[in-house]
């Protein structure tokens, strides 16, 4: 689950306890026309606004789901109504005044607390009007159950409250978390266990954003340990990784750090010196050579000749996004440089004079 998932799960949240306010007000002043209680009917302006406000509110919604309202507005709106209904009705009734207020305050209570069970201001917001109102008109008979009444929701919806926000921040620490590890999983896969380096993933990754950027002063360089598969078959494979967690980091250090060094195959790495000149990237190059030979990692390649781990170099201009034909050329200038005696560099630019 991504950050905007779960803001979108937020508001589908926020979107439902909405929608179930307004259906359960649309219900109740529907039944309180229908089948009034006590068999009093009171069909009130209030009642009236309670049902076309609900009704054009919920098809409104539907038909813009993106659109938010406040909740706390409309529940306070929605309670005062309820308000206005009931100081309205009572006047009317002829017996039982104190079972109709308690009626009256416990269905607001109910749409209140199945609306809002993880959002105590709306339900208090949309309470409250009701229980003043009830609590003025019963005239002081009851007081003590009528709180009562309304402070058990409030305590329970508040309680579940605090559950509900440590689970959703729990819930969102979780998904940081995973995201976190995603992100470190994703980098781990463009990055080449041995020496550290980018692998041709991360240089793709890399290259991409690079290009985006600037297509422009950009050379590879294509660089070959000399004579590695005999350096493996006469120190070992465990020695040849050694060699080359020593030669990866010689070329790094050789390098900027907006550079992009990565290992291309085996023995073969690969450096894009980014906006550079040439002369700055045969300078380059020649230092990684150098540093390379500096490392003094001996090297026996035959059984009469004896030197140290070197590498061979191709240097070619990336012109434009033409990475391949940049490393091509690269590459024919590194196969030529070792045809002329290895620990060399050579450039396309000098390939093509030969």
């Amino acid at each position: 689950m991504t950050s905007q998932s779960w803001r979108s799960l937020r508001i589908k949240k926020y979107q439902f306890s909405l929608r179930l306010f307004l259906f359960l007000n649309l219900t109740s002043s529907l039944f309180s026309m229908l089948s009034p209680v006590y068999h009093v009917s009171a069909i009130t302006l209030p009642l009236l606004l309670i049902t076309f406000s609900s009704a054009v509110l919920l098809a409104g919604h539907w038909a813009w789901a993106e659109k938010k309202i406040n909740i706390p507005a409309i529940s306070i709106v929605f309670g005062c109504l309820w308000a206005w209904h009931i100081a309205i009705k009572l006047p009317l009734m002829h017996q039982a005044n104190f079972n109709y207020l308690v009626i009256a305050l416990l269905s607001v209570l109910f749409v209140g607390a199945i609306a809002f069970s993880n959002n105590i201001i709306a339900f208090t917001f949309h309470s409250l009007p009701v229980l003043i109102t009830c609590l003025v008109l019963s005239e002081g008979d009851q007081w003590v159950r009528m709180v009562y009444c309304f402070a058990l929701p409030v305590a329970g919806i508040s309680i579940q409250s605090v559950i509900q926000r440590r689970n959703d921040n729990f819930a969102q620490g979780l998904m940081y978390k995973l995201l976190e590890e995603r992100q470190t999983l994703t980098d781990l896969s463009m990055l080449d266990p041995l020496t550290g380096l980018y692998n041709r993933r991360g240089l793709q990754n890399r290259l991409e954003t690079l290009l985006s950027l600037d297509a422009s002063g950009h050379f590879v360089l294509l660089l070959d340990i000399d004579y590695f598969k005999a350096y493996n078959d006469h120190y070992g494979h465990m020695m040849g990784d050694q060699a080359l967690i020593q030669v990866s980091a010689a070329i790094r250090n050789a390098v900027r750090s907006r550079d992009i060094v990565t290992r291309y195959g085996g023995e073969e790495f690969m450096v894009l010196l980014t906006s550079t000149t040439p002369e700055t990237a045969l300078q380059t190059a020649e230092r990684i050579r150098q540093k390379v030979y500096d490392l003094k990692i001996p090297h026996m390649f035959n059984q009469s000749v004896a030197t140290n781990v070197t590498v061979s170099i191709g240097l070619a201009p990336l012109i434009g996004e033409d990475v391949e034909g940049a490393l091509a050329q690269a590459d024919k200038a590194l196969y030529e440089a070792k045809h002329l005696g290895r620990n060399n560099i050579l450039t396309s630019e000098a390939l093509a004079s030969v």
